[in-house]
C-alpha cells in the first residue's frame, strides 16, 4: 500500500505568511474614528498602551488619553489581558494601527450625565481648583466647569473657596464648545426660602427703594415691603424714611415660591398709626416682642367677634 492510500496520512500543508495576510484581509476590519471597541491591553511603553482590538496591528492608546484623571499605576489601572472599552479617536495610519482613547469616553460619559442632571433641574457639587477675575473654576463630574462671580454666594474672597465643594445648578451646558457654566444662586434662593417661615420676623437690609415701596434683602432672597405695608399712617415719601443698605426687621406675610414672590410687613408692629414714620427705631428694637403682641390682640379680637 502506498503512502497515498494510507487512511491514516496526514497531507502536506504549507500555511505561509502571505495566506496569513489573505486570511486577514478577508476580514472586514473598518475601523471608523468615534467607534467603540473592545480591546485587550497587550504591552506598556513609556508612552502609552498596545492594545489588541482584533484587527492587524494593534492599536495604540496615548498616555494623555489614558484618563481624565492622573493615573499612577498603568498596571492597576489597565491590567494586561483584561477586555475594557477604548474609543478610536484616529483612524488606520499606513501600517494598520488606530490610535485610542479611554479619556473620550470618559469626557462622553461625563457631558451625558451633566446633561441628563440638568434637563431634570438637578445640582451637583463642584470642586474649586482655582480662580479668575470672572469668577471661581472646578471640576464637575470630571469636566471643568465655572461659576461666574455674580453666581457665587461668596463675591469677594473667592480665593477661600478653592479646594471647598460648591454646590450649584446647571446655566449654560455647550458640549462642542466644552463649556460648563454653573450658578449657586437658586441653591442659595432655596435655602434661604426653607429658612423664612410666615407670621415671623426676619431680618434683613435694604436693597431698592421705589416710589411702591422698598425691597429687602433677606439673606440671599429678596422680599417686598409695600407701601401699604409700612406704615398704618399716611407715607409722603420714602426716601425720607429709608435708605440703600439700612437694616430692618420685617414680618413675612406671604412666601409664594411658584410667582416668585415673598410679601413683607412692618405695620402690624406699630403700637399706633405711624410709629414707623416718627420712631422707627424704637420698632425695630422690640420687633418680636411687638409681634407677639399683635397677635394677641388679633386672636382676643376674633373670639370677642
Amino acid at each position: 500500500m502506498t503512502s497515498e492510500s494510507n487512511p491514516n496520512s496526514e497531507p502536506n500543508v504549507s500555511f505561509t505568511m502571505e495566506d496569513f495576510a489573505r486570511a486577514l484581509d478577508r476580514h472586514d476590519y473598518n475601523f471608523e474614528k468615534g467607534q467603540i471597541v473592545k480591546g485587550t491591553p497587550v504591552e506598556y511603553t513609556n508612552d502609552g498602551v498596545f492594545v489588541d482590538i482584533g484587527g492587524k496591528s494593534t492599536g495604540f492608546l496615548p498616555l494623555r488619553e489614558v484618563s481624565l484623571q492622573q493615573v499612577e499605576d498603568l498596571s492597576e489601572y489597565l491590567p494586561l489581558g483584561s477586555e475594557i472599552d477604548f474609543m478610536i479617536i484616529r483612524e488606520q495610519n499606513s501600517e494598520g494601527q488606530v490610535t485610542l482613547s479611554r479619556r473620550q469616553l470618559q469626557l462622553k460619559a461625563a457631558w451625558d450625565r451633566v446633561s441628563e442632571i440638568a434637563e431634570n433641574g438637578g445640582s451637583v457639587q463642584m470642586r474649586v481648583t482655582g480662580v479668575n477675575r470672572g469668577g471661581v473654576i472646578g471640576e464637575v463630574e470630571g469636566l471643568r466647569g465655572f461659576i461666574p462671580r455674580s453666581h457665587s454666594i461668596e463675591k469677594h474672597n473667592l480665593e477661600s473657596l478653592v479646594g471647598q465643594l460648591l454646590t450649584a445648578n446647571f446655566l449654560d451646558i455647550d458640549r462642542e464648545r466644552n463649556k460648563l457654566i454653573l450658578s449657586q444662586r437658586e441653591i442659595a434662593r432655596a435655602a434661604a426660602i426653607g429658612q423664612l417661615q410666615q407670621g415671623q420676623i426676619s431680618e434683613g437690609n435694604i436693597v431698592s427703594i421705589k416710589p411702591y415701596g422698598v425691597f429687602v434683602d433677606l439673606k440671599g432672597i429678596t422680599g417686598l415691603l409695600h407701601i401699604k405695608q409700612i406704615s398704618n399712617a399716611h407715607i409722603e415719601s420714602l426716601t425720607t424714611l429709608f435708605k440703600i443698605g439700612q437694616p430692618i426687621k420685617v414680618m413675612v406675610v406671604e412666601v409664594d415660591d411658584y410667582k416668585n414672590r415673598i410679601s413683607l410687613s412692618t405695620k402690624i408692629l406699630e403700637n399706633y398709626p405711624g410709629e414707623m414714620l416718627e420712631n422707627i427705631d424704637a420698632v425695630m428694637a422690640n420687633a418680636e416682642e411687638r409681634l407677639e403682641q399683635a397677635k394677641e390682640r388679633l386672636a382676643k379680637a376674633k373670639e370677642e367677634n
